[in-house]
């Protein structure tokens, strides 16, 4: 079983895979980001680094994907294959800072490694308005993370609402990331019952 974990950057998600991985005893795949070589920079000079850093995680994402195919233990994935292209390639290329040509260059490699690929059988969306973005980075002090700008989350969040809002690839489940405390065992009982009230209906 794949279980997969969207959302924009401060969202949550790593601690909700965290939690979720130990209470069901599931496998972790973490979006790379502590050795990503390309981060930094990025975030210093995103158009001479968007498209360096974008393939970095699309080849990551997808060696994930091949693994979780190829394993038979239920695991939960921080960050999925689409939302590279869908949301931030993509917003990138909007905002000028990844041209047409590495976009559409992109976007071809991310169209055949998807070719491969099955949705998971669970994705979980933390969805979170820009304010709770923006609290929850500061919290967590990366000083790569320090200079992003609400417009950029503003509209990644736009993209996730467009993606998730036409998602029909498999079961999904919404979580409204403002009104949750993930760390509260009162709120994290209730996502895991609406976790598992999702998965009784694929089983």
């Amino acid at each position: 079983m794949h279980i997969a974990i969207a959302g924009n950057i401060g969202s949550g998600k790593t601690t909700l895979t965290n939690l979720l991985s130990k209470h069901f005893d599931w496998q972790i795949h973490h979006e790379e980001v502590e050795n990503n070589p390309y981060l930094n920079d990025f975030y210093g000079d995103m158009k001479r680094w968007a498209f360096n850093l974008e393939v970095f995680f699309l080849n990551n994402r997808f060696k994930q994907v091949l693994d979780i195919k190829a394993n038979e233990k239920d695991v939960i994935q921080d960050r999925t294959i689409y939302e590279g292209a869908l949301i931030f390639a993509a917003n990138l290329h909007s905002m000028g800072s990844l041209s047409t040509r590495d976009f559409e260059n992109y976007k071809s490699l991310f169209d055949l490694m998807t070719s491969f690929v099955t949705p998971p059988d669970l994705l979980i969306y933390l969805k979170a308005s820009v304010p709770t973005l923006v609290k929850q980075i500061k919290q967590r002090g990366r000083e790569y993370e320090s200079d992003i700008e609400e417009s950029y989350l503003n509209n990644l969040n736009q993209r996730y609402e467009e993606w998730i809002g036409n998602y029909k690839q498999g079961n999904l489940l919404v979580l409204e990331a403002d009104e949750l405390d993930l760390l509260n065992e009162g709120d994290f009982n209730g996502i895991v019952e609406k976790v598992n009230d999702k998965l009784a209906v694929n089983s």
